[in-house]
């Protein structure tokens, strides 16, 4: 008992914080969401009123696919683009701390800094992008302001800033690997195809899953870019769940509405993580 109640004081320090700052804001927010509040009158209990009105706004649909949309875009780059990048850096033989750093760096850069540096970038006029296709002689693009490339263009951004953290985590995984696996591929006549495929894949399958997850849980609260970028437009492609739930709040003054849409992507990324849970737990049994 002595050694529980010692072992329970020095984590209470740590609960107190989670309580405070983590776990008493989940349940005010679920409390919100039921009630009209703007944080200047008394607030009042709406019930269900506030899940109808989102179901009743054409946005909510809106804002979901898009959501989606870019979830599956940045799954398709920027899953593959790291581990693909950590194969290369870990078959190096020189300069690995250089490459490494250059990978890392634009994590180091503020999200802020990073989605204007872009815009910049993406300007249809001065910027970088179409004045190297203007130098080749090659067609512009409208990037940002056209409802065809603005998703995919915010995916490419995302993508830079945040694959130096998943990479360094793949070459981690990678250097925990046996080197008599790939002696005996070797023997076998396999190539670097087969070897990723045979040996690297099945050896970081639990980093890979673990990554998997996080990288559709992040995504799926993707606000900065868009807000900063292109504040949801053109024409809504890409005004996002926290976009929208940032409209409400902020905008329209009703917070109320807003715990409402918060508190429907909580339960959708609960549902999601447990059935991607118990799907692996299946597949690693």
């Amino acid at each position: 008992m002595r050694r529980h109640v010692t072992a329970y004081g020095f984590l209470s320090a740590a609960l107190v914080v989670f309580a405070v700052f983590s776990w008493y804001p989940i349940v005010r927010g679920v409390v919100l969401s039921f009630q009209q509040v703007n944080f200047v009158t008394s607030p009042d209990w709406r019930g269900w009123e506030n899940f109808e009105r989102l179901f009743a706004d054409p946005l909510f649909g809106v804002a979901w696919r898009n959501t989606f949309y870019f979830t599956l875009l940045a799954l398709l780059l920027g899953f593959g683009v790291p581990f693909l990048t950590a194969v290369v850096l870990n078959e190096l033989r020189h300069a690995k701390g250089y490459f490494r750093l250059l990978v890392y760096l634009p994590v180091m850069l503020p999200p802020v800094v990073t989605a204007l540096l872009w815009k910049w970038f993406y300007d249809p006029g001065p910027g970088l992008f179409n004045s190297v296709l203007r130098g080749l002689g090659l067609p512009t693009s409208q990037w940002l302001d056209s409802a065809d490339t603005s998703m995919i263009s915010l995916v490419l951004v995302i993508t830079w800033a945040n694959m130096g953290s998943a990479t360094l985590v793949y070459l981690a995984a990678l250097q925990t690997i046996p080197g008599e696996l790939y002696e005996a591929a070797d023997l076998d006549g396999a190539g670097i195809v087969r070897k990723v495929w045979h040996v690297t894949i099945p050896q970081t399958k639990f980093v890979i899953l673990m990554l998997l997850l996080l990288q559709v849980v992040a995504t799926m609260q993707v606000f900065t870019e868009p807000f900063i970028m292109t504040g949801g437009g053109p024409e809504e492609s890409t005004v996002t769940v926290l976009l929208l739930l940032y409209r409400y709040a902020f905008y329209y003054n009703d917070f109320g509405t807003a715990s409402a849409l918060s508190l429907i992507l909580f339960a959708v990324l609960g549902v999601f993580s447990f059935l991607y849970l118990k799907i692996t737990k299946k597949a690693d049994a």
